[in-house]
């Protein structure tokens, strides 16, 4: 969306918004039994002087609650937007940072193991994301191409593909292949064949990705390229492709953070990707929560990253639409 550049007051310095939210958080808080929870541990010296002394426990606590976020939220809403931002990012954080700090964690342990999950495990995920994507993009490529096409075989076959692979859940499609591509008589190695299934299995999703973006660019630069002697294939590559990477190359992106997130499936199948190393270092000294919160955060380290890149090509590519 645009910036609106109407001049009105925010909804956060509205006594009547400030009111619902407070009772809203109120009420949820008193049905929730948010007095019997560690927070109404660490307050429980002061709602005991309180009138009704632990049969309101709940209603104080609640009230205490709803009064400090409230405020919080009409605090936050007086600043400017980029401090905004910075605030809610550093409080939310703060809030999960408390709530793995809860559970007792041992870092020592992490301390140790989390050179081996970077070194081995971060290695081996960014290898075959990087892998799949980049056959994931061919694969939706000539398949946009086959259905946008006037062949009835190529329209069915990629019709069929995308069908498949968008029906049924990867992780039986890695099975299929780790075990199933054997039967054939050739034996594929446990990375190749989590490769081949998220490969093919995004390709299968990128295919409709790219057929939009093609189909977005207006006919008529399509038929002009054509009456001036260019050959289908010069004229996708030349006049279609460089105008639809625009729009192709957001949900791309959004496409390759989630098969980041989805190599962990490969893990059923052995491969010594972050997931496979986060189970299996935790499971020696039961340290499985230190193991999965570390995996967790590596993994949103490095989505951050791909965030940013993707960020970075769309402003690239937007500049030659700006007016």
């Amino acid at each position: 969306m645009h910036h609106d550049h109407v001049r009105r007051d925010k909804l956060t310095n509205k006594a009547w918004f400030l009111g619902v939210l407070a009772l809203v958080i109120m009420m949820t808080g008193v049905m929730g039994g948010v007095g019997h929870t560690s927070l109404g541990g660490l307050v429980a010296p002061m709602t005991a002087s309180l009138p009704g002394g632990e049969t309101l426990v709940n209603v104080w606590v609640a009230l205490g609650l709803a009064l400090s976020l409230t405020l919080n939220v009409h605090l936050l809403g007086r600043l400017g937007m980029r401090l905004q931002i910075a605030a809610v990012w550093l409080e939310v954080f703060s809030l999960f940072a408390l709530f793995f700090y809860s559970f007792d964690l041992s870092y020592s342990f992490i301390l140790g193991k989390l050179p081996f999950l970077i070194t081995q495990g971060v290695v081996t995920t960014l290898y075959i994301s990087a892998m799949s994507i980049a056959i994931a993009f061919v694969l939706a490529m000539v398949g946009a191409v086959a259905k946008l096409s006037d062949n009835g075989f190529a329209v069915a076959i990629a019709s069929f593909y995308t069908s498949f692979f968008r029906g049924v859940p990867l992780l039986i499609q890695i099975y299929l292949i780790y075990l199933g591509i054997p039967q054939l008589g050739y034996v594929i190695g446990a990375i190749p064949a989590g490769v081949a299934a998220l490969s093919l299995c995004y390709g299968a999703y990128m295919t409709e990705i790219f057929r939009a973006g093609i189909m977005s660019i207006p006919k008529g630069q399509w038929e002009a390229a054509r009456s001036l002697g260019f050959g289908p294939m010069r004229t996708l590559g030349m006049i279609i492709l460089p105008q639809s990477l625009r729009l192709i190359i957001p949900p791309t992106g959004n496409q390759f953070i989630a098969m980041l997130k989805d190599s962990s499936l490969v893990s059923v199948i052995g491969v010594w990707e972050l997931m496979f190393l986060a189970r299996t270092q935790g499971r020696d000294e039961f340290r499985h929560l230190e193991m999965l919160i570390t995996a967790a955060l590596l993994y949103w380290l490095l989505s951050i990253g791909l965030e940013r890149v993707q960020a970075h090509l769309e402003r690239r590519l937007a500049r030659a639409y700006r007016h």
